[in-house]
């Protein structure tokens, strides 16, 4: 078993890592036994990096890389949807545990010439807004996420990471976006009596918090979505790849609907 994990790998494909010959690097472990595995020194390049218990060298604090360039948005119609004629529209249909949508076409609810979330039939806002420069945002519908009031938003949105939102009314999502762009970068959640982020300042993806910081946020941050009626397994896990372009049928990019079958943008309108 050792040999196949390591001086088989190093020699089918000609690795240049070394396997303890005179003069290859001292990368190698100390342990106890061979049944346990337990390691009690680590050395890297003929140096002890790991004495069995901690790190034997200093880590020194990284510089925060970021692009956020959008800034807060104080606009309130920023999100309409206006309608000249009720026509049908193409709505995300998502389905939970899978990266898989389909394209559905449903009469809107319109109030004030606006197409607006039908929370009866589980039709929410969607949301994309470029975060690397000043745009309008690409705004559109999605069935079966389940949120029965507020909002969540996130810069988690593959492939581009632009800021991705979903919710019951443009109030709330306005404000889990500014939550986002705020802290340049996060997952959030927005309703009356919330108003939560968890915050992802490095490049608006990653924590600079330690792991077990950052997975009880994160299971925080589930368990608001769950709260505001949020019916998905993962509801931000989800929410990330309603932007990934290459998965059918029906996403949405920051330049607008996407039908991936056919890889061309789309219509809101049918």
């Amino acid at each position: 078993v050792l040999n196949a994990a390591t001086t088989n790998p190093v020699k089918h494909y000609n690795m240049n890592v070394g396997l303890l010959r005179e003069g290859d690097p001292a990368d190698f472990i100390i342990i106890d036994n061979l049944e346990e595995l337990n390691v009690l020194a680590t050395y890297i390049d003929g140096e002890k990096v790991f004495n069995g218990k901690e790190s034997c060298f200093n880590v020194s604090e990284p510089e925060i890389i970021n692009n956020f360039k959008i800034k807060e948005i104080s606009h309130k119609n920023f999100l309409k949807v206006e309608v000249a004629e009720k026509r049908k529209i193409r709505v995300i249909e998502a389905f939970d545990k899978s990266l898989f949508t389909d394209e559905i076409h449903i009469n809107p609810k319109i109030e004030n010439n606006c197409i607006i979330p039908d929370l009866e039939n589980d039709i929410l806002k969607i949301a994309v807004i470029n975060r690397y420069k000043k745009s309008n945002p690409i705004v559109g519908f999605i069935k079966n996420v389940g949120l029965k009031r507020g909002a969540m938003a996130s810069s988690v949105a593959h492939d581009s990471h632009n800021i991705i939102a979903i919710g019951t009314n443009d109030e709330d999502i306005l404000f889990a976006i500014n939550l986002i762009i705020k802290n340049k970068g996060g997952l959030s959640i927005s309703d009356k009596h919330i108003h939560e982020v968890l915050p992802l300042p490095i490049a608006g993806i990653m924590s600079n918090l330690n792991a077990y910081d950052v997975a009880a946020g994160y299971k925080r941050m589930n368990k608001l979505a769950k709260s505001l009626g949020c019916k998905l397994n993962a509801p931000f896990m989800t929410m990330s790849f309603m932007a990934l372009l290459v998965i059918p049928k029906l996403k949405i990019g920051d330049m607008g609907l996407f039908d991936v079958n056919k890889f061309n943008l789309t219509t809101l309108t049918v």
